[in-house]
């Protein structure tokens, strides 16, 4: 067992404590590889295990943090040696396993991709899950079949992490982007990343009708409920929408009219279990799209204490763009 600082939950007797404290971590075992952390973030999901919002820690104790980028220091794996940069996203960190909010973590190598040359550990968090998820959203639309002379891009909660990042990759890419946000005084910001329109999301998170006006080619969705099923409603005949988050909620109050009236296509975006080829072709797709100087722009940074408060923030939306983690400060 060796020790290092970490955010640790607790929930004895149904009391939940979460604070930095050192932990003991457990000795690697055939096939593990140790890690130091260099940077974690602070995702949605991160937010709601830190407050206990929902029900998103499955074991206890548990070391938050389902992304973190570092430095092999020991591997019981050969495709991984100690000097390597590798990334951490999902595979259940912060729920069932021990995460990255930690100054060191014992992972899987099943888990890790080595980090690409372009992107260093700072920069990976800022896209962290996050960006990764987004680029998911994009890979899944373009082999639908997306281009920009197609139209227009709707992408909602465009101000919190995925939404920043699919508004700053799909301008990148050249589309025309509609942003939709409840903070309209972010308007400038998400303009600075590339949104063409900004919409209200008070005209999409109501109840809507079945079939509404045509509009959008396509849909990042990370709001879920009626925004969901508003979006659907306007996309284009033979359109596509990725749904990929759930903040407004997990209901999805629609019709099937967008489906088998349009031809609309639903895509279901999980980015904690997707297989390693995926994820490298993401990444990859990631250091060669993302204009890091508006990546730079949309990301904070907070020490491992203080993303214990900055968690509570994240879940009420009211953190812009990206929080970056130093867990050695």
């Amino acid at each position: 067992m060796s020790a290092t600082r970490a955010i640790l939950l607790t929930n004895d007797d149904n009391r939940f404590v979460a604070r930095v404290q050192s932990i003991d971590l457990p000795a690697l075992t055939d096939g593990d590889v140790a890690v130091r952390v260099e940077y974690s973030c602070l995702n949605y999901k991160d937010g709601l295990a830190i407050t206990n919002r929902s029900p998103v820690v499955r074991k206890w104790p548990m070391v938050p943090g389902i992304d973190c980028a570092g430095v092999v220091t020991d591997s019981r794996d050969p495709r991984f040696r100690a000097g390597d940069a590798v990334i951490l996203n999902g595979w259940r960190a912060g729920e069932v396993h021990w995460g990255g909010l930690s100054e060191r973590a014992n992972l899987r190598g099943d888990w890790l991709i080595h980090r690409p040359a372009g992107l260093d550990a700072r920069r990976s968090m800022a896209i962290g899950t996050a960006g990764y998820t987004a680029m998911l959203c994009i890979l899944a639309l373009e082999k639908h079949g997306l281009a920009p002379e197609q139209g227009e891009v709707l992408v909602t909660g465009a101000s919190g992490g995925v939404g920043s990042l699919s508004v700053a990759l799909l301008a990148r890419l050249g589309y025309q982007v509609a942003a939709s946000t409840g903070r309209l005084s972010e308007r400038d910001y998400l303009q600075r990343l590339g949104a063409a329109q900004i919409i209200d999301r008070n005209t999409l998170n109501g109840p809507g009708k079945p079939l509404q006006k045509e509009r959008f080619q396509a849909v990042v969705d990370t709001v879920g409920s009626h925004t969901l099923a508003n979006a659907c409603a306007q996309v284009k005949y033979g359109g596509a929408v990725a749904a990929c988050g759930l903040a407004q909620g997990m209901d999805f109050p629609a019709t099937v009219a967008p489906f088998i009236l349009r031809g609309v296509t639903l895509y279901g975006i999980e980015s904690s279990l997707v297989p390693t080829p995926v994820r490298k072709a993401a990444w990859q797709r990631l250091e060669r799209d993302l204009d890091l100087a508006k990546l730079d722009s949309m990301t904070g940074e907070v020490s491992l204490a203080e993303a214990l408060t900055a968690a509570a923030d994240v879940v009420a939306g009211k953190v812009r763009g990206r929080l970056v983690v130093d867990v050695n400060r």
